[in-house]
């Protein structure tokens, strides 16, 4: 704030706190008049608080669909299923004023195929400070969540963290990572949030925002992809419904956080999105791309080589990334 505008307002809140009582008469008529024709002008900024601390308003919630966009194309390799999805779910959400219930998508895929990395462009378009922001909430299992022992704790503890959030910011967004490795049973302690309700005492949980990562489902995906490379077919015609069915099924029937989940019986998860298994190809474009976010000049040679350094399945064939793009901005600098 400039010095100018520091010295109105100090001069109104001593206005408005009555301590003109303690000047000369003079002075206070004179404090007074300016307070007066000072009005308009500080009404005009009676908002300026908003633009320096992050709050649950528009200045610092706001989706950025073209950057989302672009975002999605030039930086998630090798998932057109899921960017399509994705952008559409989520475009479609944020333009809705009156959402009926909260948007929950659940990721699912191999290790390294983008999925947080997906949930990172999703912070970064629709809250001005990202992941930093105090509206956006991640929860890891194994960190959250250890003891099974705790179970019920932990039912009542998520809770009412999920209600205090939401009742501090109707805008919220919760990231659930390692949903493969949560107690079963657990998230459906949540399931009232994702429904189709006005309100549950008095708080509405329809703007927020739930992401489920996972695994879990990640070899029925793989398992699809593997077929269609193996009949000689692209993986740009792997459709969702060739995977959604199977991805459902897999998923519930898995000893996973998701795992005969009422959120799935009760069709509260809006979106499964899968993930596909990433080749050679989507791997040098990943180096490329870390080498180009580091500020670097983006080296081809230097990409194959990081990429022929990987593993990859099955041992026969050697189609896919054992690791997706995971390891890439650790393994980048020693070819450099």
């Amino acid at each position: 704030m400039n010095p100018e505008k520091r010295h109105v307002l100090l001069l109104w809140m001593l206005v408005c706190s009555g301590m003109t009582e303690a000047i000369e008469p003079i002075s206070t008529s004179i404090a007074v008049g300016m307070a007066a024709a000072l009005t308009g002008f500080l009404a005009s900024y009676q908002n300026i608080f908003y633009y320096f601390n992050e709050c649950c308003r528009p200045e610092w919630i706001s989706f950025n669909k073209t950057g989302f966009e672009v975002d999605l194309e030039s930086k998630l390799f090798g998932q057109h299923i899921a960017s399509r999805v994705i952008l559409k779910a989520v475009n479609g959400f944020m333009r809705d004023d009156n959402p009926k219930k909260p948007l929950v998508l659940s990721l699912h895929g191999p290790s390294g195929t983008g999925k947080n990395f997906v949930s990172k462009l999703i912070a970064a378009h629709i809250y001005k400070k990202g992941m930093d922001s105090s509206y956006v909430h991640v929860l890891t299992s194994e960190l959250h969540f250890p003891l099974q022992s705790q179970f019920e704790t932990y039912k009542t503890q998520l809770q009412q963290w999920i209600k205090g959030n939401v009742t501090n910011c109707e805008r919220s967004m919760f990231i659930f990572d390692e949903m493969d490795k949560m107690h079963p049973g657990l998230i459906d302690s949540i399931k009232p949030y994702l429904g189709y309700h006005n309100n549950l005492d008095g708080v509405s949980y329809r703007k927020a925002i739930f992401i489920f990562l996972s695994n879990a489902g990640g070899k029925s995906i793989t398992q699809t992809a593997l077929d269609f490379w193996k009949a000689g077919r692209d993986r740009e015609e792997i459709k969702l419904n060739d995977l959604e069915t199977g991805l459902s099924s897999s998923v519930f029937n898995s000893n996973s956080g998701l795992g005969h989940s009422g959120l799935i019986t009760k069709n509260l998860v809006d979106f499964f999105v899968p993930f596909l298994p990433l080749e050679y190809r989507h791997v040098v474009q990943c180096v490329m791309a870390e080498m180009k976010a580091k500020g670097l000049h983006p080296d081809q040679k230097v990409a194959d080589k990081v990429a022929k350094d990987l593993l990859y399945f099955p041992k026969s064939e050697k189609v896919f990334s054992v690791s997706g793009c995971k390891t890439i901005c650790t393994r980048y600098h020693n070819y450099i």
